[in-house]
């Protein structure tokens, strides 16, 4: 695997003051990896910034949607545009600063006996700044209850700064993914998993966005909830079904 073949994928709104550094920062972290950024049409200017962006350096590409239509909408559009141009590894990454461009290397690497790879928070060698006590017990108590639900033997799997193989992204039925925000993340996991994907955790610090608002709120952890023991209980339905008719 080059990386040459890489893509990273950065969603923008409202992320003005945070894209510049960021686009730096995974620049000198990895200097020959493509970046795009699909931006939702963002108020501040962001669409605007991050053309002018792409027009002093040929590895960054501006991919433009009309309307605010949610983290999984925008990254689902970043793997179909990468993929269409043939790029074999898409990765995903917050433009706030929180993914650390730095990890990507140790992450690229890992990939490279992997399909999928997971910058974790809750594997030995990782953590979080910055976080306020509440939401690491929720980040973690809530990767506990989806283990057991989904019975996923992946210790973060509502991290979002992923690496994926083309290949993987292409047996995971990405047409039929409606989740958003850390939903989306949990989906694309299990969906990995079922497809008999390697999947494999990279310690990595998660940081706290220093500029501008948090995109977390209370309806994100609703549908997270709901969507996971939707999925479990559908999945041991249909395993008590199986084993009844044998």
């Amino acid at each position: 695997m080059s990386v040459n073949d890489v893509l990273v994928i950065i969603p923008t709104y409202n992320e003005r003051e945070s894209l510049p550094p960021i686009v730096q920062r995974v620049g000198a972290a990895t200097p020959d990896v493509y970046i795009l950024v699909v931006d939702d049409n963002s108020p501040d200017g962001t669409g605007e910034l991050a053309d002018s962006v792409a027009e002093s350096d040929d590895h960054v590409q501006v991919l433009h949607r009309t309307a605010k239509n949610g983290l999984g909408a925008a990254y689902l559009a970043g793997f179909r545009w990468g993929m269409a141009r043939g790029f074999g590894v898409l990765v995903e990454m917050d433009a706030d600063g929180s993914h650390r461009p730095e990890h990507l290397p140790a992450m690229l690497d890992a990939l490279q006996d992997a399909d999928a790879v997971i910058g974790s928070r809750w594997v030995p060698g990782g953590g979080v700044v910055n976080w306020p006590r509440h939401r690491r017990w929720l980040s973690q108590g809530g990767n506990r209850y989806i283990q057991a639900m989904l019975g996923l033997d992946v210790n973060d799997a509502t991290a979002g700064y992923r690496a994926y193989r083309r290949g993987a992204l292409e047996k995971m039925d990405l047409s039929t993914v409606a989740s958003q925000g850390y939903c989306f993340q949990i989906d694309l996991t299990r969906r990995a998993a079922a497809a008999g994907l390697r999947i494999v955790e990279v310690p990595i610090t998660f940081v706290e966005r220093e500029q501008g608002d948090s995109k977390m709120s209370g309806m994100i952890v609703a549908e997270a909830l709901w969507r996971v023991t939707q999925w479990g209980v559908s999945s041991r339905a249909g395993n008590i079904r199986f084993s009844g008719g044998r």
